[in-house]
């Protein structure tokens, strides 16, 4: 063979090779890979989206979003809504995921959560972010069948989490945020509590006031009344204020999981009894309602999933977002779960090199010390409830304060 022939027939066998790349595997153009990389959250929330990078040519990491946009949800979910895909954008402005750009479609649950999940899959989701309450969660989780990771971005209810079948948490459970709360209580010297309740196990408004109850006798704590109620209805609490008066000492931590106009007004009537130093606690209802804004709310300690200052990373986020889009978000305690919920999504991604769902939902489980806008976010020995520590936020001369972190 003569080197013209030999030379032929090499460059023929490179035009094989090549062409078997361009046929196999599309992920040589994505995010999949051979794995490994961190996402560059800082990269994306400093994006301009007036001078951006060249637009990422790879293959798209599509992002579905099941919301519940009722008025039980709507006031965390349709917020959570706009802001993510508004940060896909960003990451895409920054030069995307490994050259992929980055993709969110929003489908609302309303009557039909698993004709909305499939709607997403249909589309071709890699990973899901739900809604906050089993009513539509589950049936989400039906639908997906273990197969493709869903975060449920604004839940603190841990029957959800099941990393066996890539349900996960962002935030810290039930359990650790009331547990906290009473942690608190007894560091600050409470050792006396009034609880209300919707009923023991009933869904948030009951295991809350369950892990309240829990930590704050396992501390040495003593609850000298435990009151009924309806959630997101009472404002008439004149029967348990009777019954209260007759027990209290003035000294008690009120604890409940309820609104904030709901404790504003059980306040003013237990003040109405003289007892004026009470002091009231609650969950991350008391952010999502507006503690912060309600009338007589001074020392109300509550427990929001990011306590957000000036300048840092969510403030700087919501800015941005306010800036570009021209309006501010409500709830902005919680949207950094949202957006906390795509990072770890394409971390998964990033960490397996992998677009298969399935996959990375494995990698997502196996994800350690994750630097995410809410705090550090670790699922790898749990089962989905990253042991986040618990911001305990408290009213102080109308300002709302951090006062102390509990666990994590």
């Amino acid at each position: 063979m003569n080197i013209r022939k030999l030379l032929a027939l090499l460059f023929a066998m490179a035009l094989v090779a090549a062409a078997c790349g361009s046929d196999g595997d599309s992920s040589s153009s994505s995010a999949a890979g051979e794995g490994g990389g961190t996402v560059d959250i800082d990269a994306a929330l400093n994006a301009d989206l007036s001078a951006c990078e060249d637009a990422p040519t790879g293959d798209p990491i599509r992002v579905g979003m099941a919301m519940d946009f009722s008025d039980v949800v709507g006031f965390v979910d349709i917020p959570g809504s706009n802001l993510v895909p508004y940060m896909a954008e960003k990451i895409n402005c920054a030069g995307g995921v490994n050259g992929s750009p980055v993709e969110v479609r929003v489908a609302e649950v309303g009557d039909d959560a698993a004709l909305a999940a499939q709607e997403l899959l249909d589309w071709g989701a890699h990973f899901l972010i739900g809604p906050p309450f089993a009513d539509f969660a589950l049936p989400i989780l039906q639908t997906t069948d273990g197969e493709v990771p869903m975060f449920v971005a604004a839940s603190t209810e841990p029957t959800l989490a099941d990393a066996s079948i890539n349900s996960f948490l962002v935030s810290f459970d039930d359990n650790l945020m009331s547990g906290a709360v009473a942690q608190w209580a007894l560091d600050e010297g409470i050792t006396r509590a009034i609880v209300f309740t919707e009923g023991e196990g009933v869904p948030y408004t009951g295991v809350n006031p369950d892990a309240f109850i829990a930590a704050f006798e396992a501390g040495g704590g003593e609850v000298v009344s435990t009151q009924t109620y309806v959630w997101a209805a009472d404002t008439d609490f004149s029967a348990q204020v009777n019954e209260i008066a007759g027990i209290s000492e003035n000294n008690e931590i009120v604890f409940s999981a309820a609104l904030g106009f709901q404790v504003t007004a059980l306040r003013g009537q237990l003040e109405g009894q003289g007892l004026d130093g009470l002091v009231y606690a609650g969950t991350d209802a008391l952010d999502a309602t507006g503690i912060q804004f309600e009338a007589n709310n001074e020392g109300i300690v509550h427990t929001p999933h990011t306590s957000i200052s000036a300048g840092d990373r969510v403030d700087t986020m919501l800015a941005s977002y306010e800036a570009d889009r021209g309006e501010a978000l409500e709830s902005r305690g919680f949207m950094g779960l949202y957006v906390d919920s795509m990072f770890l999504g394409l971390q998964g991604i990033l960490d397996c090199g992998c677009t298969e769902p399935a996959d990375i939902g494995a990698a997502v489980a196996q994800i350690e010390g994750f630097q995410g806008l809410t705090g550090e976010i670790t699922y790898a020995g749990t089962n989905g409830i990253p042991p986040k520590a618990v911001p305990i936020n408290r009213i102080v001369d109308g300002e709302d304060v951090l006062v102390a972190t509990i666990g994590g």
